[in-house]
């Protein structure tokens, strides 16, 4: 679809719904006036066929107690398929209200009070929070960054394993905010040092539809012929690919027959899920029609990157810009032109934007930022234009 009628279709104006990102901005930032660029949604509308199922499914008018249909296991089976490579069977899923939750859920079952959990630093602020709302002993190892680039420092990996007997690693890949499409080599060293140490692997691969041009997300599970599957679980949903967050609805996939089990008995103890029927029919229908629209998205957002870097680098190259290859958030680093105790003076109260600061991700973060790509292509045009003359102002 053209770009132009792409937009002029699904763009949507969110103030005034209860929108997080936009409602709740005096809350969270102390100023509703600023340009929202920060949770991970989106200002475009959920692909049209999703949208006319739920409306046949809530004008039916009823929303009781429902099963989960094999038209729901054999969309999800084959989407993972055709997109990933990943052969799932339906006997491995199990269901969570998000990513997050299921994570949560995770910790606790899997993982004792005080037990060492890993995770890569600059992370998804979720992550530190989950391990230390549980009373375990957040263990954080931050990625190599060269100019911009981040990689997995192994050997600290090991070491800090070792050091502090942990028990549990939360690998985000695609990685947020670092922007990185794991390779299969990448991957395979870190999950052959979680199996080599006995450290059960939680992968959260949200953003795995999300990928730029040139590159490829590979499932933990099936790296190197399926190797580590046994010693991971993997956590997807379709809330980041179709925009549908608030349908509170992911999907856990657990292959190892005895992870599968220890989790089936314990979760009993701690929630008695249901699915959500909402999100399980919107999940549904994106995998079934939404892949054009998908495409559209990934466009979009790559235009909006492309943009920002290109004027960036041509009026601010002191600012590095960390390379794209998937999620819609662009890590950027500020340090070289501000303080960085200046960097909340300086984006939010001079250039009027409300963004996720580095710190929240990792605490040697502190003068980055991250920006969401996934809106307005004129929303990016007006936060790059602020960063550009408000720097212009410095000197």
């Amino acid at each position: 679809m053209d770009k132009e009628k792409f937009l002029k279709e699904y763009l949507v104006e969110r103030k005034g719904t209860n929108s997080l990102k936009w409602d709740a901005l005096d809350k969270r930032f102390g100023n509703p006036d600023l340009i929202s660029m920060w949770v991970a949604d989106m200002e475009i509308k959920t692909p049209k066929e999703i949208v006319e199922a739920l409306k046949e499914r809530i004008e039916h008018g009823v929303f009781g107690y429902s099963y989960v249909s094999d038209d729901y296991y054999n969309a999800v089976i084959k989407w993972h398929k055709e997109k990933h490579n990943y052969e799932i069977k339906k006997e491995w899923i199990r269901f969570s209200t998000g990513v997050v939750t299921a994570i949560y859920w995770f910790i606790n079952i899997f993982t004792k009070i005080n037990d060492s959990v890993l995770i890569l630093t600059p992370v998804y602020y979720p992550f530190h929070n989950a391990v230390k709302d549980n009373n375990r002993k957040l263990i954080t190892c931050d990625l190599k960054n060269t100019d911009g680039y981040f990689t997995i420092d192994y050997d600290e990996v090991e070491k800090k394993i070792l050091e502090n007997n942990v028990k549990l690693f939360i690998q985000c890949s695609p990685h947020n905010p670092a922007g990185r499409v794991w390779k299969e080599e990448e991957l395979a060293k870190i999950l052959e040092i979680c199996k080599k140490h006995n450290v059960l692997v939680i992968s959260d691969e949200i953003h795995q539809d999300i990928v730029m041009k040139g590159y490829k997300h590979i499932p933990s599970a099936i790296i190197e012929n399926g190797k580590y599957a046994d010693n991971l679980i993997t956590i997807s949903a379709a809330s980041k690919t179709f925009n549908l967050a608030g349908l509170i609805h992911s999907n856990i996939i657990i292959s190892n027959n005895e992870l599968r089990k220890k989790y089936d008995e314990e979760i009993k103890k701690i929630n008695q899920t249901e699915g959500n029927i909402l999100g399980m029919l919107a999940t549904q229908m994106g995998y079934e029609k939404g892949e054009y629209w998908l495409e559209n998205i990934k466009e979009l957002i790559e235009d909006n990157f492309n943009y920002l870097k290109s004027e960036l680098n041509k009026n601010i190259p002191e600012i590095t810009v960390t390379n794209l290859e998937g999620t819609y958030l662009v890590f950027l680093d500020l340090r070289k032109i501000i303080p960085i105790d200046k960097v909340k003076e300086f984006i939010q109260d001079k250039c009027n934007l409300a963004i996720d600061f580095g710190e929240w991700f990792g605490k040697n973060f502190k003068g980055f930022i991250r920006i969401n790509l996934a809106t307005d292509p004129q929303i990016v045009k007006k936060a790059v234009e602020n960063i550009i003359n408000e720097y212009k102002k410095l000197n």
